[in-house]
């Protein structure tokens, strides 16, 4: 469980539409070894994500990574994944004995990425993080349970993400193109210079399994509008509220906790920040912004350090954060509660 000059070692992974991430630290701080990296994401099948497939992926690299780092078994290990929440019932059930059998593992923490990317951006502080991109979610904590806003995908919710500002920039095309009111001339030209004619958008967008990513890829031209363009900038301003007050759903609501935003919609720049500020003051007036301090991997790490020194310090939930050590449930220190509904 050590490498050359002492320390424990611990094991986060970060598991993801794009692929997953592997690193190999010492308990107390510090990579030990440079992060596995693959571009093929764990499928999903019947049974939600599978277990078996990410077990391939995942047991080798951690192999030669430990060999690497000269170190035996892992003190803990801890697993965040994009869909544990809904679709890790596989993991769930399969991952805890595989991984004690395959690596020595007994000490592991299964967490929805939302959870790791908690505590890489905030660490065990009480607060509330957004992870704003394609899509958005709010997770946040007082520390005795979590509370989750949005998060609900493109057709159902993901208010103020990157594909509802560019369904809401292609709508405002359309309108212009149609003579409705709360049309926009200069949607309507950017849209026709990224996609060709608007009259055949349906046609290239509702039959795309990735029209999120579609959506989402417009984003930015509505903030290139928005500087001379009343409808752009009002497309903005209210992904903002959206945004804002989705944090403060999750936020909790007494004391001076942490907020931090995290994702790709911060580098739509002033014309979406400004206004984002704004709305996080006046929603949030009792939190304190910060920038996030790492992503979800680090925050996988973070975990797996935090439960290789014993009860995690952040409350486990039965879909969010579970933490096995042997053959049995481990209660966290703040409590098993589970998460308030959105």
């Amino acid at each position: 469980m050590t490498v050359p000059g002492g320390g424990a070692v611990v094991v986060g992974v970060d598991s993801g539409g794009s692929g997953i991430r592997v690193a190999v630290a010492r308990a107390d701080g510090g990579t030990v070894a440079e992060p596995f990296v693959s571009r093929e994401p764990v499928r999903t099948g019947d049974r939600g994500i599978e277990a078996r497939h990410l077990l391939e992926q995942l047991v080798p690299a951690v192999r030669r990574l430990l060999a690497e780092a000269g170190a035996g078994a892992p003190a803990a290990l801890a697993l965040g994944a994009a869909g544990m929440a809904t679709l890790g019932d596989d993991l769930r059930a399969e991952l805890p004995a595989a991984l004690a059998r395959e690596l020595g593992v007994s000490r592991l923490a299964l967490a929805a990425d939302a959870v790791t990317g908690y505590t890489g951006a905030l660490g065990f502080r009480p607060g509330a993080v957004v992870a704003a991109g394609t899509g958005l979610i709010a997770l946040g904590t007082d520390l005795s349970g979590w509370r989750r806003a949005d998060g609900w995908g493109h057709l159902l919710g993901d208010c103020g993400s990157g594909a509802w500002i560019g369904r809401a920039g292609l709508e405002a095309a359309l309108r212009a193109h149609d003579g409705r009111p709360g049309g926009s001339a200069a949607l309507l030209r950017r849209a026709e210079e990224v996609f060709g004619p608007v009259a055949e958008l349906p046609g290239r967008i509702y039959p795309r399994a990735d029209r999120a990513a579609v959506l989402a890829s417009f984003a930015p031209e509505v903030a290139g509008c928005a500087g001379g363009d009343p409808v752009a900038a009002e497309v903005l301003r209210a992904a903002a509220r959206h945004l804002a007050e989705s944090a403060a759903a999750v936020c909790p609501p007494s004391g001076q906790p942490r907020l931090a935003v995290t994702g790709g919609l911060l580098k739509l720049g002033e014309a979406f920040t400004a206004p984002l500020a704004q709305e996080l003051t006046r929603c949030l007036p009792h939190a304190r912004r910060t920038t996030a301090e790492g992503d979800p991997l680090h925050g996988a790490v973070r975990l797996a350090g935090a439960l290789a020194a014993g009860p995690l310090p952040l409350p486990q939930d039965p879909r969010l954060l579970r933490v096995t050590v042997g053959s049995g449930t481990l209660p966290g220190t703040a409590g098993n509660r589970p998460s308030a509904p959105p």
